[in-house]
């Protein structure tokens, strides 16, 4: 697999320490007024005030050299044996050496972060290596979704299309006048740059990278509706006025209608192929006929899409798994921003990761679900005009030879998809109300606890990643923050010892949080292991020889993510989550809810651990997660005096 697993995805991947994600609107806007002024200096000649911190962010910090390497050593020592750990201690003294290749490629890596031409050392090499390089499908191994709660007034799908589409277009306007509001953490500005490639954005399959697209979202003002695999422009202007709630609804509902029974070709199963067979797919496709160049320019072109699935999911695994992957048809997967309505008026998102991260998009679908469910959305007039023009239909001209390549694209995804597992965790027992009482960091503790379900399935613990986010520095994005420490497993071993006293688990607990919380709070200021031996790495030159620091088994060990791992919490969403970054592990998403827990748990259905083959591994997982919250919700309420149980 490749790095772009060390992302979100790691949905980014996601981090919840953004003071405005996660939150109602009306929490925005009383933040927006009452907090402190940050010490951020505001830019004068700013484009608009979503922006007006933005050239003030300090640049991502190039970490010591000998910070990192000491801190490496720290976090693979509960990894390896004594003998490997002795062996990655010598490739790591080698590297430092005085004069040696460590200092050289330290000092390169310095000379780009100080080049005035460059605002982040680390946004190509990132963007390349983690995404746009990335060859496998982006669905299942790169998009995330959110799963939304039911909206009890639109159970119609027309209905509740429109209804979000005219709240995603709300924020749209905020975003391209430049008058959001930024994040915040910590009472300072995050960097707002992501957002320019939210609306009327594309990834564009071409080798050996992809590329990303950006159209004037003031001249692009159609969205996409998909229906039965065929595509219909929707048109949001019309002389001037942005269609209203209720005519947008007519018009998802010719969609609907027009649509009929019949299916279209599966033009967006394409766009879940591997991205080498992409490329060369979209080459046919513009080649057959000169309607294709351009039906693919609307769709590139569009605002964002919304697929309106003939699919009714009841269950909650069934809905987040057709937000994450749908039939493989029903889509446009090269989009960032994918809206999905369900026949039975459910509904979700499926983002598309390159270019931006979930804190972001987060915040978008908050403000569509809480503008909605709170009547803050201007749904504008309730009568439709008369001359309003029907959807038209983009049809595609296919022949032989793209016929053939789409049902070589839709037997890979249906196969990628039979291949997967997903299921999803709403654990009511407790949530981020009981565990402050605990005088615990609820994101370190969730950590703890799938920490404590990997260690009660298998028996050890390996390799994680936490996404933690960067966005307090120019055009940063994420870090890795590595979860599992010699504190963490001291903890879980502790946990599981039948012989152990209560006070000495609950020490064991505290010593594995304040090591969570301290790589946590390094990462988000740019000090984490990650990023940094990977621009290291970047800064060889072609011909020179990698060092054994990055030869030794246990650098690529330690970047095997067993457990990928990430949080975004809305009370709005019923589920969120990605796939597994490897086949031998586990993609877990999480949300920490005022009163409850919930994961997405995602692998291989045939999971396959060091030779131990797991049949039901994602259910095992699932119930090991349930049992480790169980044990220690048992372990800290003992800690509580009375009336603080209530």
């Amino acid at each position: 697999m490749s790095i772009r697993a060390l992302s979100l995805k790691n949905v980014s991947r996601l981090t919840p320490r953004v003071s405005l994600a996660g939150r109602n609107m009306m929490t925005h806007r009383m933040m927006a007024t009452a907090k402190p002024a940050p010490k951020t200096p505001v830019d004068p000649n700013a484009a608009g005030p979503m922006l007006r911190y933005q050239s003030n962010l300090p640049k991502l910090p190039v970490p010591a050299l000998n910070g990192t390497l000491q801190k490496y050593l720290k976090s693979v020592r509960p990894l390896l044996s004594d003998e490997d750990y002795k062996h990655t201690e010598q490739a790591v003294k080698e590297f430092e050496a005085p004069g040696g290749v460590g200092e050289k490629l330290q000092e390169r890596l310095l000379a780009r972060a100080n080049d005035p031409k460059i605002v982040n050392w680390l946004e190509d090499w990132w963007l390349d290596g983690a995404y746009m390089a990335y060859r496998d499908p982006v669905v299942i191994y790169v998009s995330y979704f959110f799963y939304y709660k039911d909206d009890k007034l639109r159970k119609l799908p027309a209905k509740r299309a429109a209804a979000i589409t005219t709240a995603a277009l709300e924020f749209k306007n905020q975003v391209v006048q430049k008058t959001l509001e930024p994040e915040y953490a910590k009472g300072e500005p995050m960097c707002m740059d992501s957002y320019k490639y939210m609306f009327n954005n594309c990834r564009i399959p071409t080798k050996p990278s992809d590329v990303e697209i950006a159209f004037d979202p003031t001249q692009n003002n159609h969205i996409i509706a998909i229906r039965k695999n065929k595509f219909y422009v929707i048109d949001t202007i019309h002389n001037g006025r942005q269609l209203s709630t209720a005519e947008l609804e007519q018009q998802f509902q010719q969609v609907i209608d027009q649509a009929g029974d019949a299916k279209g070709p599966a033009i967006g199963a394409l766009t879940a192929a591997n991205r080498d067979k992409w490329t060369d797919a979209r080459q046919v496709l513009m080649a057959a006929n000169p309607e294709n160049k351009r039906a693919l320019d609307k769709i590139e072109s569009s605002s964002f899409v919304v697929c309106l699935d003939d699919f009714s999911p009841v269950t909650r695994d069934e809905g987040s798994r057709a937000c994450w992957h749908g039939d493989g048809r029903n889509r446009f997967y090269d989009k960032p921003l994918q809206f999905i309505v369900f026949e039975n008026g459910k509904a979700g998102f499926m983002g598309e990761h390159s270019c931006m991260d979930g804190t972001a998009t987060c915040r978008l679908n908050e403000y569509v679900c809480d503008g909605l469910a709170r009547n803050l959305i201007d749904h504008g007039a309730e009568q439709v005009r008369s001359d309003l023009p029907a959807p038209s239909e983009i049809k595609f001209q296919v022949n032989n030879e793209l016929q053939q390549t789409i049902q070589s694209a839709e037997k890979d995804i249906d196969e990628l998809i039979k291949k997967h597992e997903l299921t999803v965790l709403a654990y009511h027992g407790y949530g981020k109300n009981l565990i402050k009482k605990f005088k615990s960091s609820p994101d370190g503790y969730v950590q703890m606890v799938i920490q404590l379900a990997y260690y009660k399935l298998f028996g050890t613990s390996r390799p994680t990643y936490e996404s933690a986010q960067t966005r307090k520095f120019q055009r940063g994005r994420t870090e890795t923050a590595r979860s599992v420490t010699s504190e963490s497993v001291a903890f879980v071993k502790t946990m599981e010892d039948p012989y152990a006293s209560r006070e000495d688990k609950i020490a064991a607990f505290r010593a594995a949080l304040k090591a969570q919380g301290a790589y946590m709070a390094d990462a988000v200021n740019g000090h984490g292991v990650d990023r940094h031996l990977f621009g290291l790495k970047n800064a060889l030159e072609a011909g020179e020889n990698a060092p054994a620091l990055f030869k030794d088994p246990a650098f690529s060990y330690s970047q095997h993510w067993y457990l990928s791992t990430s949080q975004l919490s809305s009370e709005h969403f019923d589920g969120y989550g990605w796939g597994q970054v490897y086949n031998d592990g586990y993609g877990i998403a999480y949300m920490i809810k005022n009163n409850a827990l919930q994961f997405n748990v995602a692998s291989v259905k045939d999971l396959e651990v060091h030779g131990t083959k797991f049949i039901n591994g994602t259910h095992h997982m699932k119930q090991c997660l349930e049992d480790a919250a169980n044990d220690l919700k048992d372990l800290m309420m003992s800690e509580l005096p009375a009336e603080a149980k209530l």
